[in-house]
């Protein structure tokens, strides 16, 4: 990919984030299907801990129960990190949903 990511919002970074578990096998433009783990999850993205390859700007196509497929633009990198803004907020009520999914014990759920 040549050009970088064009997204209306930046920097989220302070939106609530909730710890996951939850390997993922995501679409790369370039690199094909790339298995990533997601270690935690907001309504605006996801933070990675095996980046691996990707660099900021990368484009991937991920799959997330309750909302299926949707796209999201590597915002950072850091060693093996990486944060990724998806294309589209997820509404809260689906958040919460897969938030009920990915981590189904509450005491490891942030306060709602």
């Amino acid at each position: 990919m040549t050009a970088g990511a064009n997204l209306s919002v930046t920097d989220l970074r302070r939106a609530a984030r909730h710890p996951v578990d939850f390997p993922v096998i995501v679409e790369h433009f370039t690199h094909g299907d790339l298995n990533l783990h997601i270690s935690n999850l907001s309504a605006h993205g996801f933070m990675v801990d095996d980046a691996g390859e990707l660099n900021r700007g990368d484009r991937v196509i991920i799959r997330l129960p309750i909302v299926g497929r949707i796209e999201a633009y590597v915002i950072w990198t850091r060693d093996k990190r990486a944060g990724f803004q998806f294309e589209r907020i997820i509404r809260l009520d689906d958040f919460v949903a897969i938030i009920d999914t990915l981590q189904p014990n509450p005491r490891l759920r942030k306060g709602r």
